[in-house]
């Protein structure tokens, strides 16, 4: 006799044989949300955190669920943790990834990996690399109130912010595929204060591994370069007056051009947009040419910053070719093969115009 096939179904489910995964109370279940991943001399750390749970009906919370294990492999470490916690540990909420920086010297590409195949994970989570320190560390800064909610500050999803650009695993994972480099947001854990972890410019990815650090000055270069500048305030003492100008948006187009035999010359236009938030009197002329030359001047100084360092490893994370390849393409196919030693040999000119508005 042959069973229909919906009839079929039924039965497999009755008897226990069906696909679908066993059902779970929330309740009964450890949520996380951070992960850590730390390399060791056999192996990985992995340390994961809920951030703080629910508990009750009144809105009450209690501290977050931090497990950690080492294993020789990612899957083995997550697996090991399941007998950690009286409640299954679920991987499917984890949208942040935290790379401790000896990991990242080593290479970044299995965790990456790891988060593009497993079922429950994804190359969705926003992704860090730890600087000075292990993953683990900044996992259990929060202590009591954990990093999650930290973590979510720091990050401004390409819009205005006052903190880093945000980074997906994916994003970093396609450049570095693409183009071969890419950039991250750095942290380490805060020193003193109530923040749990404070922002450390941008990690900077050659192939698959960690070659430097973007800080201060230059980290606001890379921003531009991107045009994505993060939220900033120039304040400018003139003879008899005084202005706040707010910056609130950069725009840099690339240009590639020969510069004889096999060496390229890049041109770099930054448009920065930027508002005059205060003053004592309303500037004149004269004092509007001054405040915007002086933020030509130091939005130019940043860029340059950046290019020194990036040129110095070789890497242009900020995409300048591929970005330059639009208007020369036939330039850039002559060139794309050799890029990395082009970038680095490359003879950069940089102008930036600002345009401010009252």
């Amino acid at each position: 006799m042959k069973l229909l096939p919906g009839l079929l179904a039924v039965c497999l489910l009755l008897t226990g044989c069906g696909g679908l995964p066993y059902p779970r109370e929330m309740g009964d279940m450890a949520l996380l949300r951070t992960m850590g991943v730390d390399r060791e001399a056999r192996g990985l750390t992995v340390t994961v955190s809920t951030g703080l749970r629910a508990r009750g009906l009144q809105g009450e919370t209690e501290e977050p669920l931090v497990l950690s294990a080492a294993r020789p492999s990612l899957d083995g470490a997550c697996l090991a943790m399941q007998g950690q916690s009286d409640s299954y540990v679920y991987f499917g909420y984890v949208d942040q990834l935290l790379l401790g920086e000896e990991l990242a010297r080593e290479s970044v590409l299995p965790a990456l990996d790891y988060f593009a195949r497993d079922r429950e994970l994804g190359l969705g989570a926003r992704l860090w690399v730890v600087r000075g320190t292990r993953a683990e560390t900044a996992v259990r800064a929060g202590e009591e109130r954990g990093v999650d909610q930290r973590l979510e500050t720091l990050r401004t999803d390409g819009e205005m912010g006052a903190a880093l650009l945000s980074r997906t695993a994916g994003e970093v994972y396609a450049d570095l595929l693409e183009r071969g480099s890419a950039y991250v947001p750095a942290l380490s854990p805060a020193g003193e204060g109530s923040a749990a972890l404070e922002e450390r410019g941008y990690a900077v990815l050659r192939g698959e591994r960690l070659v430097g650090f973007l800080d201060g000055e230059a980290a606001r270069g890379l921003e531009l370069l991107v045009s994505q500048p993060e939220l900033d305030v120039i304040e400018a003492e003139l003879e008899e007056n005084r202005a706040a100008v707010r910056v609130t948006g950069a725009r840099t187009v690339c240009r590639l051009a020969s510069g004889g035999e096999e060496s390229v010359e890049l041109s770099l236009v930054c448009r920065v947009s930027a508002q005059l938030s205060e003053y004592d009197r309303p500037l004149d002329a004269g004092e509007r040419e001054r405040v915007t030359a002086m933020l030509e001047a130091r939005e130019s100084a940043r860029i340059q910053a950046a290019l020194e360092q990036l040129q110095g490893w070789g890497t242009d994370c900020a995409g300048l070719g591929p970005r330059g390849a639009l208007i020369s393409p036939g330039l850039w196919q002559r060139t794309a093969d050799r890029w990395p030693q082009a970038f680095a040999q490359a003879e950069v000119r940089v102008q930036v115009r600002v345009s401010l508005h009252t």
